[in-house]
């Protein structure tokens, strides 16, 4: 096995190695102790077994010699070089990051360009993006206007995922604010409190706990939206000092409503890495036309996270804005 997998170098059979050399540990102990027994036989099959799965995959065949048909010493000896010769084992790869897919969608309470508050038709672009993570901006929760429902909690059953609401202000019966959807599981949430605009302000932060068992923050944001920026950038400085007191690594994910060169965006380009749009494609409002870009998505700490495909979908009728998808690989903080 050792040679096949320094021979190989593949990763199925280093993996087998690490079990395998345990079986043989134990086996070197009840050799050298002189208490090989029946008991044994199993666990020397399971090595063998474990061998030859290896060297099939390279049509390479093994012998293994039966264990009543080694003398003590002979195998003592096997297993002594065995163990020597592990030292030539290849190291396992680094583990790949574990690529996230990140959507920030302003759904504008799920009324289309048609005017028609199709939630359905909301759930249905959300759908094709296959997220793991989406923040979503302008979200009713038993709006007159919206039907009375919990937009969040329909858009979290109709994709199968754990939604989060954040309350701006109350509107029309009900509550209007922002929120999250993980296809995670979500281990904490907090609203922060925003210096107010023309509206109330938040931010919507949420803990997730990723496949591999790390915890990422979220936070969804939608700033101030008139064209003076003094209130835009004083919410954005409040949350930059929430953000600093992080121990996580974190996203931040939503409708700026700033655009590249502006200090508000500067910011967040001191602190984290920018999933950047391509060149020609960067423009997500509004969505039939669109001439400005004010959706984004950063990653933080920078040096922990791989960008992959970043694009600006294609969806022009179910929101004034255009969604934003970002794929996001996270590494352990020790790489």
């Amino acid at each position: 096995l050792i040679e096949y997998n320094c021979r190989f170098g593949d990763p199925e059979c280093q993996v087998l190695m690490t079990r395998f050399t345990g079986d043989l540990a134990a086996l070197m102990l009840s050799v050298a102790t002189g208490k090989l027994a029946e008991a044994d036989v199993p666990t020397f099959a399971r090595a063998t077994a474990l061998t030859n799965a290896c060297s099939s995959r390279h049509a390479v065949p093994v012998t293994i010699p039966s264990l009543t048909s080694l003398s003590r010493r002979a195998f003592v000896a096997a297993c002594a070089l065995l163990t020597l010769l592990s030292s030539c084992a290849v190291p396992p790869p680094a583990k790949k990051p574990q690529p996230l897919r990140v959507v920030s969608y302003n759904i504008r309470h799920g009324a289309g360009m048609d005017d028609r508050v199709d939630l359905a038709r909301t759930a249905g672009a959300l759908r094709a993006l296959e997220p793991d993570l989406v923040a979503l901006q302008e979200v009713d929760n038993g709006v007159a206007r919206s039907g009375g429902i919990d937009q969040a909690k329909e858009l979290g059953t109709a994709l199968g995922m754990h939604h989060a609401f954040g309350s701006f202000m109350d509107y029309q019966g009900g509550r209007y604010g922002m929120a999250i959807l993980s296809r995670l599981p979500i281990r904490h949430q907090r609203v922060i409190q925003l210096p107010p605009g023309d509206e109330p302000r938040i931010a919507l932060l949420v803990e997730v706990e990723t496949e591999d068992g790390a915890l990422v923050s979220l936070i969804s944001v939608h700033f101030n939206w008139v064209h003076d920026d003094v209130l835009r950038f004083a919410q954005a400085e409040t949350l930059c000092r929430e953000l600093d007191a992080l121990t996580t690594p974190y996203l931040v994910v939503g409708d700026f409503n700033d655009e590249p060169g502006s200090r508000t965006l500067a910011l967040f380009e001191a602190r984290a890495r920018q999933a950047a749009k391509p060149d020609g494609a960067r423009f997500t409002f509004p969505s039939q036309a669109p001439e400005k870009e004010i959706d984004f998505v950063y990653a933080a700490p920078r040096a922990q996270w791989d960008v992959g495909e970043v694009r600006v979908v294609d969806e022009r009728m179910a929101s004034d804005h255009r969604p934003v998808l970002a794929v996001l690989g996270l590494r352990p903080a020790a790489q």
